[in-house]
């Protein structure tokens, strides 16, 4: 096994170098071999000072599962009495950035970063990180940094107070300098935990953690480990160094143990997991993409098109029609125009941006695109025509995609001579915002299409997941099974406002109902009312509401009522008799229905259906319908995804409530042979 930690002596002082690629993870060899260096080097007399640095491109950062070592290390570091200077010349982050913080020095090249991004994960600093960092940054600072997890370049880190230097030079040679002079001027040592010029009673802006905390409120909801490291900041400020390590160690420890932090962790494996594809090496060549098409100028069209700008790759946007290309061209610049207004992009950034683009109504104008991208609306017969088209101006090796939300993608590869390369690419509303990519692949769709898209999605900052082809997906095909239930619910019992209290409560930005009002009630209406309208009990509301005038929010009344300029959703009694009335017509006997059985009646449902598209092999592995989830339709991340949630809760109980609603509702809610099987056997969907 090769040595963890190289030491090496120069001019009086010791240079420990950690060797363990490929980050520098602070697992417990590491920290023994580290710590074992420092107590050799604090004995030497030839020795006067200490460097302590990281090899490749990190200074050192924290060990998957953490190192029962670290705070051992913390303290000797914290005690010698040699000067020990942090020579950071690129990542420093979590366990990495609590034992530069216990040096006396810290000098930073111009690449380097420094951060505690332990929240991302449902944890905290355990290592004196809450305590040390405010001392030296403030409280304003420290709490951007460990509440958010935000990370500091170098230059940030000078200004912050974080860093002593920041050289140009070669940093373990800037840090030995430092060490040297340090010993040079017979000062005596700074420490961090000793500071008291910017954190403490006295110096704290006595309003700043209650306004912090207010700040966070809705962004934050529902996750603990924020709110949990923000008492303990505002704890501290009024507390000695000590007690503020014991209380870090405490709550470190709860965070840490808590359901939530196991389903942050999980689903952070899970998004690296979502990338391997089994039966595609990881070496199958890819298609490099220059240029791409997007057919379609509506607001789909236009977010997929802003997809490519922001990464810079130049973009052809065709629509047949020339108002409706201009239309979405204007609508892409007013995106464009609030992210500068909310500062996101300056105007040179948005300058660049709309320069990548090209409008054309001409179809032809595909033939260089590299990857092409139909976002017309959902008719199967149109799809085909235009790919009949596609196929005929398109070059032989681009890649084909359909941003179909659910139809027969082999259907669409039929009207070409080259189904390999059609594959279905599609992004979320507003495709400029949502992470998820949900890339589904044909019958015969080839190896390269599949590893391209996949690559392409992280290349258009996505969170790429491959689908099998069934109606729906992974993602429509669970939501048709979420809104069946909270339909179910509302006749027999629940009014619109209480199923989405529920659903919020369980940690989803909005109910259902409040999303189909933004969304429209209309979408679909006209097509139905043209066939004579429909009898499924799905539309008899909307529709009823739609011939009323009641279209959602845009017409100030849907489900909800809406004061002029307001989008807060007011519940309205003459909706909640029209449900009634419509209850009684369905012959139904409405009673009241709790919170707990609105959520089981809806989620175990939908656990239901991810366990059949899991055992179909429409997802590859379970935590993708997790990914999924998360990421495309706003599932609590602190929940884990939906099989995470059911091996939180137990497949057992969730088989049993899917019995009971088999008897009750009938075949569609049977249970799925892998949850019984798991219910049976005690196994789990995600291991855990």
């Amino acid at each position: 096994m090769p040595d963890l930690v190289r030491s090496e002596k120069s001019a009086g002082v010791a240079v420990i170098t950690i060797d363990h690629a490929p980050a520098n993870a602070l697992n417990d060899a590491v920290v023994a071999a580290v710590s074992r260096a420092i107590k050799q080097a604090a004995a030497d007399k030839a020795v006067k000072g200490i460097v302590l640095a990281g090899s490749g491109r990190t200074f050192a950062v924290s060990a998957e599962g953490g190192s029962t070592k670290l705070g051992d290390l913390v303290r000797l570091v914290d005690d010698c009495q040699k000067p020990i200077v942090a020579a950071i010349g690129g990542a420093c982050m979590g366990a990495g950035l609590e034992l530069a913080l216990a040096c006396h020095y810290r000098v930073a090249g111009m690449v380097a970063s420094l951060g505690l991004p332990d929240i991302k994960l449902g944890l905290l600093p355990a290592a004196g990180g809450t305590q040390r960092l405010p001392r030296l940054v403030g409280a304003q600072v420290a709490l951007d940094m460990i509440v958010q997890g935000n990370a500091l370049k170098a230059d940030q880190a000078m200004q912050a107070g974080l860093v002593d230097e920041v050289t140009k030079s070669d940093v373990v040679e800037a840090a030995a300098a430092c060490a040297r002079r340090s010993v040079g001027d017979g000062a005596a040592l700074p420490l961090a935990s000793q500071r008291v010029d910017k954190f403490g009673k006295g110096k704290t802006e006595p309003n700043v953690f209650a306004e912090y905390r207010k700040s966070i409120a809705r962004r934050q909801r529902g996750f603990e480990a924020p709110f949990q490291a923000l008492d303990l900041l505002e704890a501290a400020a009024s507390a000695s160094f000590a007690k503020g390590l014991a209380a870090e160690s405490k709550v470190a420890a709860k965070a840490a143990a808590s359901t939530q932090s196991k389903a942050q962790r999980y689903i952070a494996f899970a998004e690296r997991e979502s990338a391997r594809i089994p039966d595609v090496p990881p070496d199958t060549p890819t298609k490099e993409i220059k240029t791409a098409a997007v057919i379609g100028a509506g607001t789909m069209g236009g977010g997929i098109a802003m997809c490519f700008a922001n990464a810079g790759i130049p973009v052809t946007v065709i629509d047949a029609d020339k108002e409706g290309l201009d239309r979405g061209l204007a609508r892409v610049k007013s995106n464009y125009d609030f992210s500068v207004k909310s500062g996101r992009f300056t105007e040179a950034d948005v300058e660049k941006r709309m320069s990548l683009f090209t409008p054309s109504t001409d179809i032809k104008d595909i033939a260089t695109a590299d990857v092409i991208v139909e976002a017309v609306f959902e008719d199967i017969n149109l799809k085909k025509d235009i790919f009949g088209k596609i196929d005929a101006y398109a070059k032989p090796d681009a890649i084909l995609g359909t941003n179909s939300s659910g139809l027969d993608i082999d259907v669409i590869a039929q009207a070409t001579k080259r189904p390999e390369s059609v594959i279905g690419i599609h992004f979320f509303a507003p495709a400029n915002v949502m992470r998820l990519l949900e890339n589904v692949r044909a019958t015969k769709t080839g190896k390269v299409a599949i590893a391209t898209t996949m690559k392409l999605g992280r290349t258009l900052g996505k969170m790429p997941v491959l689908a099998g082809l069934c109606p729906g997906f992974i993602g429509n095909r669970i939501l048709r099974v979420y809104f069946g239930q909270c339909d179910k619910i509302m006749w027999e019992g629940a009014y619109p406002d209480e199923i989405d209290k529920a659903i919020f409560d369980f940690g989803f930005a909005q109910g259902p109902y409040s999303v189909r009002d933004q969304s429209g009630l209309d979408i679909g209406y006209q097509a139905r009312k043209a066939q004579g309208g429909s009898n499924e009990r799905r539309f008899l509301l909307s529709d009823k509401l739609c011939d009323m005038g009641r279209r959602g929010q845009k017409t100030g009344a849907g489900f909800y009522r809406y004061e002029k300029g307001d989008r807060t959703p007011i519940p309205d009694p003459d909706v909640n008799k029209m449900i009634d009335d419509l209850s009684k017509d369905l012959g139904i006997t409405r009673r009241k229905i709790s919170q707990d059985e609105i959520i089981e009646r809806i989620i175990y449902p939908m656990i239901n259906e991810g366990a059949k598209i899991t055992e179909e092999g429409i997802a590859l592995r379970a935590s993708d319908v997790d990914v999924t989830y998360i990421h495309g339709y706003g599932f609590p991340r602190y929940r884990g995804g939906l099989m995470f949630y059911a091996d939180t809760v137990g497949p057992k109980k969730v088989y049993e409530v899917m019995k009971r609603l088999e008897k009750e509702e009938g075949e569609a809610m049977a249970p799925a042979k892998l949850l019984e099987k798991f219910a049976k056997s005690g196994g789990t969907f995600t291991g855990q």
